[in-house]
């Protein structure tokens, strides 16, 4: 679960990390009281929403007078913004963050993440801050540095010296680079995220270090431990789908193209995805129902893909292990009678129980495609396509 970068800088001020005062704005009227709140002659208006980019999309604006307040506010609630992480289609701006100016004398960049390989904490940091990480690993590899914490031990004096070397930082900033990073740490294991980013971490020109930025992602399974965190939680930055799955504990992601899956099993839905590219057409969707769906989560499930009004077809490939064919069939046949069909829809089912659920599927009288295989399932959908 992503937060706007306000409520991640309120998390981390918990934890008593170097945060910008800023006050939270839903109109321009709430923005120009923002400002006088906060006091001083420069403020930032930054719009909220989830995805990078908001910069050099022009959703974040220096502004040095209350009048600049109100026209930046005025212009940016209800726009769409599209960066590089939005898409083509950009997110709507349906909140902002008014926050006092800041003096910057240097930028640099800083993340904590879960290091999969490792399965430990790790560290990313860079000189170049600001900059997307991905730009600056391409072509300035050798600005980042990282490092995992051992969870036996907790993060280091070590780690802070090594991180503040590196940056280029000594004496006072040094040490308070050290008590930031702690901080960080903490804050990052009490809240069970799996993302904490800060883009920039600055040094001010009064020599103190600042988060002028902050991007948090929680781990959605340990949701239960914060209900505080799951407040957070703003629907509107979520497709409909994505939000109605999440009902029933599916894993789905919206896609761009026009082929709807269902599929049991990360792999097998990677799989199947790629396959339908092979062949000429995109994924509408990433769906995994997993190991052990009920009839009813397969057929909201089904539903879920057939809301989409961009899929023009359906594929369903499911290799029963723990997943028992005959309850998928149950499933697609109850949703089909209740919403309808009105797309080619290909089945291909493999593993337990396969033949009472290809039975299902077969006397249920619905206008179904059976496949002996995935290649099998991935060319007749495509050419069920192409005739539609």
């Amino acid at each position: 679960m992503n937060i706007h970068e306000y409520q991640a800088k309120a998390v981390l001020r918990e934890f008593g990390v170097p945060v910008p005062r800023g006050v939270p704005a839903f109109t321009a009227q709430e923005a120009v009281r923002a400002a006088h709140t906060l006091g001083g002659r420069v403020w930032v208006v930054k719009a909220q929403i989830h995805a990078g980019g908001r910069g050099k999309a022009g959703g974040v604006k220096v502004v040095r007078s209350i009048e600049d307040v109100e026209r930046e506010a005025t212009r940016l609630i209800g726009s769409t913004l599209v960066t590089h992480q939005t898409g083509p289609h950009g997110k709507v701006v349906n909140r902002l963050y008014v926050e006092e100016g800041s003096a910057i004398e240097r930028e640099f960049y800083v993340s904590a993440l879960v290091d999969r390989e490792t399965s430990r904490v790790a560290f990313v940091v860079s000189t170049e801050g600001g900059m997307d990480i991905e730009e600056v690993a391409r072509t300035h590899p050798e600005k980042i540095l990282t490092f995992s914490v051992d969870p036996a031990t907790g993060l280091m004096p070590h780690h802070a010296r090594r991180a503040a070397e590196v940056l280029g930082l000594f004496g006072d900033l040094a040490k308070q680079a050290g008590v930031v990073l702690a901080k960080l740490y903490e804050a990052f294991l009490a809240k069970d995220m799996s993302l904490l980013e800060i883009n920039p971490l600055v040094v001010t020109k009064e020599g103190q270090l600042i988060c002028l930025d902050a991007k948090i992602g929680f781990d959605d399974n340990a949701l239960y431990r914060h209900a505080d965190v799951a407040a957070l939680r703003d629907l509107t930055e979520e497709d409909e789908k994505e939000i109605e799955a999440s009902k029933y504990d599916l894993n789905y992601v919206a896609l761009d193209g026009t082929i709807g899956c269902m599929v049991n099993g990360a792999g097998l839905a990677m799989a199947t995805m790629d396959i339908i590219k092979l062949y000429g057409e995109a994924p509408a969707n990433f769906l995994d129902v997993g190991g052990g769906a009920s009839k009813e989560k397969v057929a909201a499930a089904f539903k879920i893909i057939t809301a989409d009004p961009n899929v023009k077809g359906i594929l369903v490939n499911i290799f029963g292990g723990i997943m028992r064919c005959d309850i998928i069939a149950e499933g697609i046949v109850a949703a089909v009678k209740e919403v309808g069909l009105r797309v080619p829809l290909v089945v291909r089912l493999e593993g337990t129980n396969v033949d009472p659920g290809k039975r299902i599927i077969a006397e249920s009288g619905l206008n179904v495609v059976s496949a002996e295989d995935l290649d099998d399932a991935a060319q007749k959908i495509v050419k069920a396509i192409g005739r539609a």
